[in-house]
């Protein structure tokens, strides 16, 4: 069958098609395209020849290297899949929830089909979208995705792209959607051959990964169409349901429309063509709310952005650390979280001791709604970029796991989880690569080291990213789903998406709706969510809070019940409560007992002393 092979590479004066093992001319174009149409087989493999070098490139578009980053590209039909998904509508983001996950070290098999076989346990969580790490082609066996240098290939040690198909088919036939994380801003440092073919980087500057992406210099035109179409990739041909956008702050751009803006409006287009919401998140550690702000208030039309200050400030909060960029959050205490529940960013304009200048820019919450924002305890970066990858399992009980899984499913953001974190998983998520090239990996490993030895680690200390083990180490453990605490962790993260999807007042996501009360000294915090009030007692004895209207429910607690006199609740040591604070009625309040899940209300009343509180059977 007669095929057209294009590739835009301005910079070779002669490019020829490798296809299986016969070379065919090419024909170029004032643009810069090279062309040529001849038959081949629907599974052929083929790459460029660029002048004299050999051998033959991979295709910058390749969608599937089933030999690796360096060998040759193999054609692939996204449309030869057949789709079960078309009762899919899609899901908007607002009022949901999202589950990070890496492929890899998920579960045991570390591919995409046996991702798939673990959805019924996501579904029975209770979450909306399933976000996976980068799953582009990178070079070598495991890496966290970030190094990845072929952009439009799924990579073949998680099942290549059929298997990527069956994976976002099967979560939208359980009800999941599916968001990718996708890394424009650098290219990993093995198999990156793109500047043979065109003017990938920009004429100086750069970013922590190294050479700046070219969206503003010459030739920059088909550079942003390489991104956009990558995105539009995604969406369209894979059905994905939004892209998480990684570190856009190192999107260098000098042109009057960012090229976040003009992906927003391609999206935004693509969206009405497929009949459903697709979604665009951000990493962003720029503190700008036009970020998120629509195009047609000026904003660059991001759906969403991550939300590191709420992370900073809950994670002080629960740990004590204040080293680094925790400093300003462990100073600012609960205040500092209050800020952040109600605003979403600490840092908005104010002093950030980290960067040593100030920082961000206030949210208008009259304007933006909370769901914009995500919010998390726990995330890949700020678990595997500790020196020893460790979750704050590590460090918390718990019962103080329980009180932040209850902070943050309860918060007006878009809550998030990372990959293990519903059941207190012990297992470390350190940082591994599995990079070839001795000198490569070298060199990663006495980086790593060199960056910890700054802040006082020991060398021995830091795992060594190219050890096998260090992957290894990094899996999920399954097996400890069917013990405690971590069954109990469990059922409070599903009991808090359960109710989250039940009780409007907790996906109210309006932020001048939403106030703070707490107490630094006594280590309590209240923070009013409609007619709910959410009680977390952080202090290590128990807490008692006079709340501004007597509870009328006990919706939700993490471990023992608190008790109630009129309005002050008392609460054990390091728990939470929800309860619903409304007009008094006769009778007491009464709580139903359910095997599954322990205490529950089973009507509403006035709240009476704890000795007078009737516990019910289940019926």
């Amino acid at each position: 069958m007669s095929t057209e092979f294009a590739v835009w590479a301005p910079l070779p004066e002669r490019v020829r098609l490798q296809l299986d093992d016969e070379v065919h001319p090419m024909t170029r174009d004032d643009a810069g395209w090279w062309r040529a149409t001849v038959d081949a087989r629907d599974d052929a493999d083929y790459g460029f020849l660029l002048d004299d070098t050999t051998p033959a490139r991979p295709d910058p578009r390749s969608r599937r290297q089933p030999d690796g980053v360096h060998g040759l590209s193999r054609r692939f039909d996204p449309a030869a899949h057949t789709w079960g998904d078309r009762a899919w509508t899609g899901r908007p983001l607002a009022g949901s929830s999202v589950y990070e996950l890496h492929l890899g070290t998920f579960t045991p098999g570390g591919t995409l089909d046996a991702a798939a076989a673990k959805l019924d346990h996501l579904v029975d969580l209770g979450v909306g979208f399933v976000e996976l790490l980068p799953v582009n082609g990178f070079n070598g066996t495991h890496n966290w995705g970030y190094d990845g240098v072929a952009w439009y290939a799924v990579q073949e040690t998680y099942g290549g792209p059929a298997a990527y198909q069956r994976f976002v088919d099967a979560c939208h036939q359980r009800g999941l959607g599916v968001i990718q994380d996708v890394v424009y801003n650098h290219l990993g440092p093995s198999g990156n051959y793109l500047p043979e073919f065109f003017p990938v980087f920009s004429e100086g500057g750069a970013n922590t990964w190294g050479e700046s992406v070219n969206l503003s210099g010459p030739h920059s035109d088909e550079v942003r169409r390489y991104i956009i179409d990558n995105a539009l990739m995604w969406l369209r041909d894979m059905h994905v349901d939004g892209l998480r956008l990684d570190a856009v702050h190192a999107l260098v751009d000098e042109r009057a429309t960012h090229v976040l803006e003009e992906l927003a409006a391609e999206v935004d287009a693509l969206s009405v063509a497929v009949g459903r919401p697709l979604t665009l998140i951000a990493e962003s550690d720029l503190n700008d709310p036009r970020m998120v702000t629509p195009r047609a208030s000026g904003g660059l039309g991001m759906t969403a952005q991550w939300s590191d200050d709420f992370h900073h400030s809950l994670h002080a909060v629960l740990t004590g650390e204040g080293q680094g960029y925790y400093r300003d959050f462990a100073d600012a205490g609960l205040a500092g979280l209050a800020k952040v529940l109600t605003g979403a960013f600490l840092h908005d304009g104010a002093w950030s001791s980290f960067r040593k200048r100030h920082h961000g820019r206030p949210v208008d919450t009259t304007r933006l709604p909370g769901w914009k924002f995500l919010a998390y305890l726990q995330d890949h970066d700020q678990i595997g970029n500790r020196a020893t990858g460790d979750r704050v399992s590590a460090t918390l009980s718990p019962a103080q796991l329980a009180v932040g899984a209850t902070i943050t499913l309860t918060s007006p953001f878009t809550p998030m989880l990372f990959m293990g974190e519903e059941w207190g998983a012990t297992t470390p998520w350190q940082f591994f690569t599995s990079h070839p090239e001795p000198e490569l990996g070298k060199a990663t490993a006495e980086g790593r080291i060199g960056e910890f030895a700054e802040h006082g680690w020991d060398a021995e200390e830091v795992p060594d990213p190219q050890d096998p083990g260090t992957f290894t180490r990094s899996k999920l453990d399954w097996s400890e789903l069917d013990r405690d605490p971590h069954a109990g962790l469990l059922r409070v993260h599903t009991d808090l998406l359960a109710l989250r999807r039940t009780h409007p007042d907790l996906v109210d996501a309006d932020l001048t709706r939403v106030a703070v009360d707490h107490d630094e000294a006594e280590r309590w915090l209240v923070v009013h969510r409609g007619t709910l009030r959410v009680v977390a007692n952080l202090a290590d004895t128990p807490r008692t809070v006079d709340l501004d209207a007597a509870p009328t429910e006990v919706l939700f607690a993490t471990g023992e019940l608190p008790t109630v006199e009129g309005t002050a609740v008392t609460l054990p040591a390091h728990s939470a409560t929800i309860l619903r604070a409304a007009l008094a009625t006769d009778g007491p309040v009464r709580i139903r007992t359910d095997e599954r899940t322990g205490p529950r209300v089973a009507s509403t009343g006035r709240p009476v002393p704890s000795e007078d509180v009737r516990v019910l059977d289940d019926e």
